[in-house]
């Protein structure tokens, strides 16, 4: 047995802890599974009020300042509850004992100091990784995540020695991108002030200090890693990434199928697994009575659930609803967003009640019991970086239509004529995002569905599909040898 490979993972976010998206998953997710492999993996975190809340009192390693903040600093030590997994923690109380979420205000406005806070963060984390604050404790590899840590690699960039560095994007969109002025403010390095470093069309970019200092760069799916190269989804950056492109890696996110598994969900009236389908219909009817849906039990229900947002692409469904629900469709949608499209949903609803139905809002036991007991999955998203519901989909026999994109592209093998021969088969796709290729994607499904034999091949192919974080993590694992040489 070899030596164990020391890995710092610095986030913003982590479940259960701290959440606003996909990034409290992964540094959940993949963390654990690398602990599993054998490495000895440790986390780094802000000290946010919410998250001290859930902890027994922490051990404080140590009590500093740090340049660019006029704040003292402490660095404290606990483990993820349930999980043997050390997690430090940044305390910096001006900055985050606040109420509100880890990037803004409860009303959603964005904390006006965030590049102080995540540039003392960032300065924290470096100095962890090398070897400054815990003496007991020196990584190899540190692991930065989106704009909110990708300061790490370009500080640690300035040192001598410092640990081999990987930087994901997770959402190019968000960038940390803020006014010149903000760099003196910081009193960050100077000579990371240039077009080769955190300069951007004369604004400071966080995200710059990963894309063009980390050693490595990965994405969140194969398909994502190439059209961030695109002027499309490169969101300017992608003259950066095409120059990178030999060093970035497209690495499907894994899901934890300990909360998304059919055979064992404790949200669901009735389990089942792809040996024994029954009890699919039995979280049919569960979903139709609580929806009070009408018509015939047979006829397929589609489900959506996700942010009311123009990127997941809500609106291509309500545009092609007249002809869907003409074809004999219900649909169920659980979500809450922009107010507009809040809007055209409850009317939708109001309009056709018993075959479409909304809960306006997030429910966990909602999305469990819609993820059970529907047939078809809509994900129509303009640009989805990896995506997680069409993967859960997929455990629950609930076939996916998804948008030919990023991780959707990845994670479903669309059903034609030779994937279904084949039986490799496990959804449907559709391009260009218009309600035009959404209707005739599920008119194909529509026509394949009442072929019961041929169906339930298709959701028992989907059912069988590994997407675990053991098998991410593999891959993360090499690619962090690949990083130190070896």
């Amino acid at each position: 047995m070899g030596r164990a490979l020391k890995i710092l993972f610095t986030t913003s976010e982590l479940y259960p802890l701290v959440k606003t998206g996909g990034l409290a998953d992964v540094a959940q997710g993949l963390t654990e599974a690398l602990h599993e492999l054998g490495t000895d993996v440790r986390l780094c975190l802000p000290a946010y009020r919410s998250v001290l809340d859930k902890l027994a009192p922490p051990h404080q390693l140590a009590q500093f300042h740090i340049e660019g903040c006029r704040f003292p600093v402490r660095l404290l030590l606990t483990r993820l509850p349930g999980e043997d997994l050390p997690l430090y923690l940044v305390d910096i109380p001006e900055y985050f004992d606040r109420v509100g979420g880890p990037y803004g205000t409860a009303e959603g406005d964005d904390w006006p100091d965030n590049p102080a806070r995540f540039a003392a963060f960032c300065r924290v984390c470096a100095a962890l990784a090398q070897g400054r604050l815990d003496p007991d404790w020196q990584p190899e590899v540190v692991h930065s995540n989106d704009w909110q840590t990708a300061l790490v690699p370009a500080l640690l960039a300035l040192e001598p020695r410092r640990p081999a560095c990987v930087f994901t994007i997770h959402n190019l969109a968000y960038q940390g991108r803020f006014p010149a002025e903000t760099f003196s403010r910081l009193a960050l390095p100077a000579p990371l002030w240039a077009p080769d470093g955190l300069e951007f069309y004369g604004d400071l970019s966080f995200i710059k200090g990963g894309l063009l200092f980390a050693d490595w760069l990965t994405t969140v799916s194969p398909t994502y890693a190439q059209e961030i190269q695109t002027p499309q989804f490169g969101y300017g950056l992608d003259p950066i990434l095409r120059w990178r492109r030999e060093r970035l890696v497209g690495i499907l996110n894994g899901v934890d199928y300990r909360q998304w598994d059919p055979r064992r969900d404790p949200f669901i009236p009735a389990h089942y697994g792809p040996d024994d389908l029954s009890g699919k219909a039995k979280d049919k009817a569960a979903l139709c009575r609580q929806f009070h849906l009408e018509g015939d039990p047979e006829s397929p229900v589609a489900a959506f659930i996700g942010r009311l947002v123009e990127q997941k692409g809500v609106d291509l469904i309500l545009d092609a609803l007249p002809t869907l629900l003409e074809a004999g469709l219900r649909l169920v949608i659980l979500g809450t967003g922009d107010a507009g499209l809040e809007q055209r949903v409850r009317r939708a609803a109001e309009a056709h009640p018993g075959r479409v139905a909304a809960h306006l809002g997030y429910s966990e036991p909602l999305a469990h019991l819609m993820e059970a007991g529907a047939d078809l999955f809509l994900m129509p998203s303009r640009f989805e970086p990896c995506g997680l519901n069409q993967i859960y989909s997929l455990r629950y026999g609930t076939v996916p239509v998804v948008h030919r994109t990023g991780g959707l592209a990845d994670s479903v093998v669309d059903a034609t004529e030779a994937t279904l021969a084949h039986g490799s088969a496990t959804g449907f796709q559709f391009h260009p995002a218009t309600p035009e290729a959404l209707i005739e994607a599920v008119s194909r499904a529509l026509i394949l569905y009442p072929h019961r034999q041929r169906w339930q091949t298709l959701m028992q192919q989907g059912m069988r599909q590994d997407f675990s974080w053991q098998r991410a993590a593999a891959h993360y694992l090499a690619l962090y040898r690949r990083a130190l040489g070896g």
